[in-house]
C-alpha cells in the first residue's frame, strides 16, 4: 500500500510527479494517425537506422535494441558495425532542439539515399522537423517550474522513452509477435 501524500514532499516526489505530469500530457498531444504511419514506415522497411546524440542517444540506443528484439534489422547510426543506408530504408531521428549539426547532417544523408525518415524532436519548426518524411513532434510548453524539476531535456527524454516503447507495442501487434517471441531474440550479455 502507497504511503500517504505528505503535505510538502521531497524534491525527488516533487520533480518524479511534475516528468509524469507533462510527460503523459505531451503524449496524449500526439495524433495517433501520424504515429500509426510511422509504425508503417518501421515496419515496412527492411532496415532501419536510429540517431541521436547525447541523452536522445542512449534512448535511440534502447530503441534500436528492441526494434531487434521484435524481428526487425535495425542499427544504430555510429556503430562500426553498421551497414549504409539505401533507397527504401528507414531512418529513426530523435533531436530535442532538432537543430543539432549531426542529426540534421545525418538527414541530409538520409534524404539523398532515398530513406524514409521519421524525426521525434520537440520543436515542430525546427530544420530537422522539416526533412522529416513522418514528424513525431511531441509539444513540451515550458514553465518556471521545469528548470527545477526536469532541467535541460529531462522531459523530452522520457516522453522519447515511453513513446518509442509505445511504438515498439504497436509494432509487436502489428506482426503478431509477443513478449515470449522477444524474448527469444534477446541478447546474451555477460
Amino acid at each position: 500500500m502507497p504511503a500517504p501524500r505528505a503535505a510538502n514532499p521531497p524534491v525527488y516526489l516533487r520533480s518524479q510527479r511534475y516528468i509524469a505530469e507533462h510527460v503523459s500530457a505531451a503524449l496524449e498531444r500526439l495524433d495517433p494517425a501520424t504515429v500509426r504511419k510511422a509504425v508503417d514506415v518501421l515496419s515496412r522497411a527492411p532496415q532501419i537506422f536510429v540517431y541521436g546524440a547525447g541523452r536522445s542517444g542512449i534512448i535511440g540506443r534502447a530503441f534500436a535494441m528492441r526494434l531487434v528484439q521484435t524481428g526487425l534489422t535495425a542499427y544504430v547510426i555510429g556503430e562500426s558495425v553498421t551497414p549504409i543506408v539505401k533507397k527504401g530504408d528507414a531512418v529513426f531521428i530523435i533531436s530535442g532542439q532538432g537543430e543539432s549539426y549531426s542529426s540534421i547532417q545525418t538527414a541530409n544523408i538520409v534524404r539523398r539515399e532515398g530513406a524514409s525518415l521519421v524525426v521525434l524532436t520537440s520543436k515542430f519548426s525546427s530544420k530537422l522537423a522539416h526533412t522529416a518524411t513522418v514528424l513525431l513532434a511531441v509539444e513540451l510548453p515550458d514553465d518556471p517550474d521545469r528548470s527545477r524539476y526536469a532541467p535541460l531535456g529531462t522531459i523530452f527524454e522520457a516522453a522519447s522513452l515511453l513513446l518509442t516503447d509505445g511504438l515498439i507495442a504497436e509494432i509487436l501487434v502489428a506482426h503478431g509477435e509477443t513478449e515470449a517471441s522477444m524474448r527469444r531474440r534477446h541478447a546474451i550479455i555477460v
